[in-house]
């Protein structure tokens, strides 16, 4: 194989349209634009313009911000770990970490942490490290003979 024979496989790349080129082609005459009027012509910038009116975006009041400091946790529910474990992917012995959830492929990024919530049902006696859980996932664990690790601060909450 040489380089000047490498070509992509058939279908693999898609002819784009040649609008305005005939009548024939069926893109022809305004290329699909429809008739007259600015959104016909070039250079539209019209996303939120209404007509001189004041926009709606200027009209309403403006509340609240987004605090950049927030920690951003991936949730995982309890019974996802089960399905986890019923699949052979998470050991049910070991301790369940956000290294041992992302090696299983439960969660593809840790962020700030891991926060386990309640929804479905968990039947192994597993051992938890998160960095958060909610009341009814921490009842869920310790009532399948587990245990959960928190964080001071997060167990305080």
């Amino acid at each position: 194989m040489k380089l000047n024979e490498i070509k992509d496989n058939e279908g693999a790349v898609k002819d784009r349209k040649r609008v305005g080129r005939g009548i024939g082609s069926g893109k022809g005459k305004t290329g699909g634009r429809g008739v007259k009027g600015q959104k016909a012509r070039s250079g539209v910038a019209i996303n939120g313009f209404e007509g001189g009116q004041m926009p709606i975006y200027r009209r309403l009041p403006k509340r609240g911000f987004t605090n950049i400091f927030a920690s951003e946790y991936v949730t995982v529910s309890v019974g996802r770990i089960q399905t986890a474990i019923d699949a052979k992917k998470l050991d049910p012995k070991a301790t369940i970490d956000a290294a041992a959830l992302k090696a299983a492929g439960i969660i593809r990024r840790p962020k700030d942490g891991v926060r386990i919530l309640s929804g479905g049902e968990l039947k192994a006696k597993v051992t938890i490290e998160a960095a958060g859980a909610s009341k009814a996932a921490v009842e869920k664990i310790e009532k399948a003979g587990g245990s959960i690790k928190l964080p001071e601060a997060a167990a305080a909450e």
